[in-house]
């Protein structure tokens, strides 16, 4: 393909196109069935859908067929298949069910307000992952522009990977033969370390999340007259995360929740770190005289990538503030998130956690973990030479610098799926999100060169999937 064709291509649709048909979608509140359980109802989730079905049509793609496939009960997916006109399949990926809104953005911003400034554009989800659709087709079309030969393509969307995919199996069961053996799957729902080359992701975390509840009297009390006597729920509670996490330092405690750190993936995280420096830690917003974790950048890359980390998102039987009085409350709930090496099973994970929460409690306080995910982790294949050549003269190509290779901290439960079920696949995860760009969180923004350099290493990954089979 020629880049010097193909950008101005790919410079217009965005501009004319993409980036207003993505500020309609920032602006449909299509959360994710975790956190909107009347979905169905609501219809967000299905006007997300409706919005990129009818922009997937009017794409001029010779051999292209779009579809919205809907299982009964289960969120929709949309099916895009385009012929090949040279061997090879490769399936291409995305999500358009979102994150809920956070608290915390500036007043000229919104989770559902698509604002754009120079180059961002803030709004829920436009990142994280919307994006993804539009460029994957772009690329496609780029291609077919210069008459390149490209292999069959399959791009599959869905609209549950922010609550853990639950509804893709019978997607993949349903779908069966539609979805092909690929030589390649294209994952664009994941992160890059800078926004000056390209960055492919060679593992994912995954994640044991659930509630623990500590309830210790059937009604609040008095704390004058109990405290000393009666235990507090929230210091039980306290005592029961000790048993999972060191308060000091952050180190998680069971041995069931670690993994060795490949050596490859060592060596990965040290180049990283060499090239993002402070970048590391200093891309997110900590309060003045705060700082990170680790005792360098290499400790961090790893930290964030391959070792287990707590974090708890949620509480319950707290009350506001101005509405705490001097009460022992009867019992303290926390929502737990742990994040967990790659290659640590998350069912095994969870059990291991319950296990050592809920054994043996303080006081015989009554205590119950109820897990609410599990969900494993995901470590790359090997990269075939081909694939490395392509990803480095691509990352060349549209950054002016070579391909980087580093680990994610989140979870993409679609990769471990597609793992087991395409063993001799290759894969290329990136995605858009870097520094300060917040998914799930406020402020939350696609940076929009980025975005338009990824459409054409995609296009120039895409042509090269047919040239190997000359090489």
């Amino acid at each position: 393909m020629d880049r010097t064709k193909a950008q101005p291509l790919i410079e217009q649709v965005w501009e004319d196109d993409i980036l207003e048909r993505l500020a309609t979608y920032i602006e449909i509140p299509a959360k994710s069935p975790h956190f909107d359980e009347n979905w169905a109802d609501n219809g967000h989730i299905d006007q997300a859908v409706d919005l990129a079905e009818r922009w997937c049509r009017k794409q001029p793609i010779d051999g292209m067929s779009v579809e919205v496939v809907r299982l009964p009960g289960r969120t929709p997916v949309l099916l895009v298949e385009v012929a090949g006109t040279a061997p090879g399949e490769v399936l291409l990926y995305g999500h358009l069910d979102k994150q809920p809104e956070m608290q915390g953005w500036d007043a000229d911003k919104g989770p559902w307000t698509p604002v754009r400034l120079d180059d961002r554009l803030y709004g829920r989800g436009g990142a994280d992952d919307g994006y993804a659709v539009f460029a994957s087709l772009t690329a496609i079309r780029a291609l077919q522009d210069q008459g390149v030969r490209h292999p069959r393509c399959v791009v599959l969307i869905e609209t549950c990977e922010e609550s853990g995919s639950f509804d893709l199996p019978p997607y993949f069961e349903h779908l069966g033969e539609r979805l092909g053996t690929p030589d390649l799957v294209i994952c664009l729902d994941s992160g890059c370390g800078n926004y000056d080359q390209l960055w492919l992701t060679t593992s994912l975390r995954g994640v044991a999340a659930g509630d623990l509840h500590v309830d210790i009297l059937d009604e609040g009390v008095h704390s004058g007259d109990a405290s000393g006597v009666v235990p507090s729920s929230f210091r039980i509670a306290r005592a029961l995360l000790d048993r999972i996490e060191d308060a000091d330092t952050g180190a998680v405690r069971p041995d069931a929740l670690h993994a060795e750190v490949p050596e490859i993936r060592r060596y990965q995280a040290e180049q990283s770190a060499k090239v993002l420096g402070e970048a590391v830690h200093a891309k997110f917003p900590f309060v003045d005289g705060a700082g990170p974790m680790g005792t360098n950048a290499t400790e961090r890359v790893l930290n964030r990538t391959w070792r287990p980390a707590l974090s708890v998102t949620g509480a319950g039987g707290l009350p506001p503030l101005p509405e705490a009085g001097n009460v022992l409350r009867p019992g303290t709930a926390l929502r737990l998130s742990m994040r967990l090496p790659p290659t640590v099973d998350g069912e095994a994970a969870s059990g291991a956690l319950k296990d050592t929460l809920e054994t043996d409690p303080p006081y015989g306080a009554r205590v119950r973990f109820e897990a609410t995910q599990a969900s494993s982790g995901w470590h790359a294949p090997p990269l075939a030479e081909w694939l490395g050549h392509a990803v480095d003269e691509a990352s060349e190509r549209w950054y002016g610098r070579p391909a980087m290779f580093m680990g994610e901290g989140g979870t993409i439960p679609f990769m471990g799926m597609l793992g087991e079920a395409f063993p001799e696949a290759q894969f290329l995860i990136t995605g858009v999100l870097g520094p300060h760009s917040n998914a799930h969180g406020p402020n939350e923004f696609l940076h929009i060169p980025t975005a338009k350099r990824l459409t054409g290493v995609v296009a120039d990954v895409l042509g090269r999937v047919a040239a190997r089979q000359n090489e």
